[in-house]
């Protein structure tokens, strides 16, 4: 397969789930501040910090309101990942492979890039309940994608390519999605345990679409180490990271078709070494650790992998010279 054409499905299903992903992000904090009693501060500016992206938020809005943080992340063109810039980016991804993806992908991720441009056109920002219904549109328009991709697509290197997008970007945002709720938290200590802190944390699990699980896994108390586990090293919730990572390594070992005890590349003996990790790391010893800052961790190495997914597969080597 040509190195475009994996790029580029790589990245159209990388930006599909970013689009769900950050409407789960913005989501989760309008669901913890519905939750809220009357007189606590909203906080926005956590979830800006959270995505490293705030020296250019400051230089784009200045102040951090509900509005401002809103729009930078749901419909500014010009931030590269806002919702309405990936999927633009996916659907410039899907229009430069037609060729190889079905008919039926490229429908749904044009229709969905639409539906996003008129909201952008549309949608009154203060407007809670329409916000509400777009962000669960956007993550049915996402699962549509993958449900169509999986359908009508050739199971081949190019399907691969796709899952470990997908799954790797999802990874990373279930893990901001935790860290989210652990910078804004609470007010003070003494609101640990209560039963606020029970609302705040059955909001995240919701917006993450993990509370019935939760629930039919026999976890019928809401605890901060408990939803922690269960997001993280639950091996058969497909948005725990360790799910997602797993997915991700079986999809690239189909892919290089690497024999086991052979030479194995960079990309794949990192993601090895994250997916062994996550199975025998307990979550006393993550907290132990300290829970930011294994997130913080996390994320790291998973921008490690995908820094080498390009150097191994995508990225250009000149030829050298034949006469040398």
């Amino acid at each position: 397969m040509l190195s475009r054409v994996a790029d580029s499905i790589y990245w159209l299903n990388r930006y599909v789930e970013r689009a769900e992903n950050v409407s789960r992000f913005v989501d989760v904090n309008l669901n913890l501040l519905l939750d809220s009693p009357e007189g606590i501060q909203q906080q926005w500016q956590p979830i800006i910090l959270t995505t490293g992206d705030i020296p250019l938020f400051k230089e784009r809005y200045g102040e951090v309101t509900a509005e401002n943080v809103l729009r930078f992340l749901t419909f500014d063109a010009n931030y590269p990942n806002s919702i309405l810039s990936c999927l633009r980016s996916a659907r410039e991804n899907a229009r430069s492979v037609r060729e190889v993806i079905s008919s039926e992908m490229w429908q749904q991720v044009n229709a969905f890039y639409l539906m996003v441009t008129d909201a952008a056109k549309d949608l009154p920002l203060t407007d809670t309940a329409a916000l509400f219904q777009f962000f669960e549109e956007v993550k049915l328009a996402s699962h549509l994608f993958a449900g169509i991709m999986d359908a009508t697509m050739t199971h081949n290197e190019g399907w691969h390519f796709g899952q470990i997008g997908r799954y790797l970007e999802r990874a990373d945002k279930t893990v901001r999605i935790l860290d989210v709720k652990y910078f804004i938290l609470l007010p003070s200590v003494k609101d640990v345990g209560t039963t606020l802190d029970e609302l705040q944390w059955m909001a995240l699990l919701k917006s993450a679409s993990a509370y019935e699980m939760y629930r039919k896994r026999g976890l019928h108390r809401i605890s901060p180490r408990s939803v922690a586990e269960f997001l993280i090293l639950d091996e058969e919730f497909p948005r725990s990271m360790r799910f997602c990572v797993c997915a991700a390594e079986q999809s690239l070992h189909l892919i290089t078709g690497t024999p086991l005890g052979s030479w194995r590349s960079p990309v794949e003996r990192a993601m090895g070494r994250l997916r062994t990790d996550l199975e025998y790391i307990t979550i006393d010893e993550i907290i132990q650790a300290g829970m930011h800052e294994t997130l913080d961790d996390l994320q790291l190495r998973m921008n490690d992998i995908g820094e080498k997914i390009f150097e191994t597969f995508f990225a250009l080597e000149p030829i050298s010279d034949l006469a040398s």
